[in-house]
């Protein structure tokens, strides 16, 4: 695994103009960054990022069979009780999943370590499964890579056969919130390999859903809304006014409720408790365990609900703690014992390995000026060249 200086693109903000990549600055700083590419080669993909992947979504799955056997379990997530049997006959009708994100510690020696499980709105999806993807192809053509350089992913391919195998009848809804440009820019995505998959489609935002008479989600134009794929946290739909008339509204909902126990960073307490020892897992408790107190080497204190970094705290022996403000916490917390990520150049860099279907099929790479990886993160692509 290799940091690799290159030559950008001259062309490639128009090129993003035009494919609709409107998130690739963020306050006049860049987001995408292809002054740099990371090398792999293919037994770093298959045997430390492939591989591992689908061994973690398996004990997963045993996860979440556990928790919603177990009310002590579903209380120290924080979840709400009137919420426990919609999740668990959301589990026990096997309701489909479409994608998921695991962020690794990796530095091409392995083994890759799971930070956490972005299950349920994980974003990066657009760079990583198709703005990457042009990127090689004409950083081939161009020769500003090598010949012969491939890329682990077929992320696109993937998500249209999801789609397209989901059994979804009548029209797919797809909504964001309003105030996230990059929300949208997903969410238009996954749009667009719907209607590759032979969905009809409409979009439209969180805020505009309305409820009929008979508790039933339309959209704008007073249809019924069947199956609605959203970019909208679990936590947060479960605690809103809107979000307690789901159980009833009769929606398929992509990603389905039982996304709720693995986009929860609780989940890593109870995969380290039930595979201790894994070389893919770092030791991690409730913060109220008394063991969290014991972890040596530093720590990383992440609320059960968390995105990009916010209240994250790391705890570092003989370094000044670093901290990221944010909305949460109130919820409660999990410590993790610390592995910081691997820099190169000075960036902190964090493996996303995507799971479509819960297959692994892809990856993308994130930077950061500081070891918490944050909103203000840069996505950079990557190559395999034995």
């Amino acid at each position: 695994m290799e940091r690799i200086i290159i030559d950008e693109r001259d062309d490639w903000r128009d090129q993003a103009k035009a494919l609709g990549f409107e998130f690739h600055t963020f306050d006049g700083e860049p987001y995408w960054d292809e002054t740099a590419c990371y090398r792999f080669n293919l037994r770093q993909i298959e045997d430390h990022i492939e591989d591992p992947s689908a061994d973690i979504e398996k004990m997963c799955f045993e996860v979440v069979e556990r928790a919603l056997n177990s009310e002590e379990i579903l209380t120290k997530l924080a979840i709400p009780e009137s919420f426990w049997d919609y999740i668990r006959a959301s589990w026990m009708n096997q309701d489909k999943n479409l994608y998921g994100r695991l962020d690794l510690s990796y530095d091409g020696t392995g083994p890759a370590k799971l930070l956490e499980y972005n299950a349920d709105t994980p974003t990066s999806l657009y760079e990583s499964a198709a703005f990457q993807w042009v990127w090689l192809e004409q950083a081939l053509e161009r020769e500003i890579i090598p010949p012969g350089c491939d890329q682990f992913n077929s992320i696109h391919e993937n998500l249209v056969d999801a789609l397209g195998n989901m059994g979804i009848e009548g029209r797919l809804h797809l909504a964001s919130s309003k105030d996230s440009v990059e929300d949208e820019g997903t969410v238009r995505y996954i749009e667009d390999c719907a209607v590759q998959a032979g969905i009809e489609t409409s979009f439209l935002h969180m805020e505009d859903i309305g409820i009929d008479g008979d508790g039933h989600f339309t959209d704008l134009d007073d249809m019924g809304i069947s199956t609605l794929f959203k970019l909208y946290p679990w936590e947060w739909l479960m605690t809103d006014e809107f979000g307690q008339t789901v159980p009833a509204s009769g929606v398929t909902f992509i990603e389905p409720a039982w996304k709720a126990i693995l986009s929860n960073k609780g989940m890593l307490a109870l995969l380290w408790e039930m595979f201790e020892g894994h070389p893919n897992l770092l030791p991690t408790y409730f913060a109220d365990d008394p063991r969290a107190s014991n972890l040596d080497g530093g720590h990383v204190r992440k609320p059960l609900f968390s995105r990009e970094g916010g209240n994250v705290e790391m705890v570092r022996p003989g370094q000044d703690t670093l901290s990221v403000d944010g909305p949460y916490g109130a919820e409660g917390f999990v410590v993790q014992a610390l592995h910081p990520l691997p820099v190169f150049d000075g960036n902190h860099t964090v493996i996303g390995s995507w799971l479509v279907a819960s297959k692994p099929c892809g990856m993308g790479i994130r930077e950061d000026n500081s070891p918490i990886t944050k909103d203000t993160s840069r996505f950079l692509p990557h190559v395999i060249l034995d």
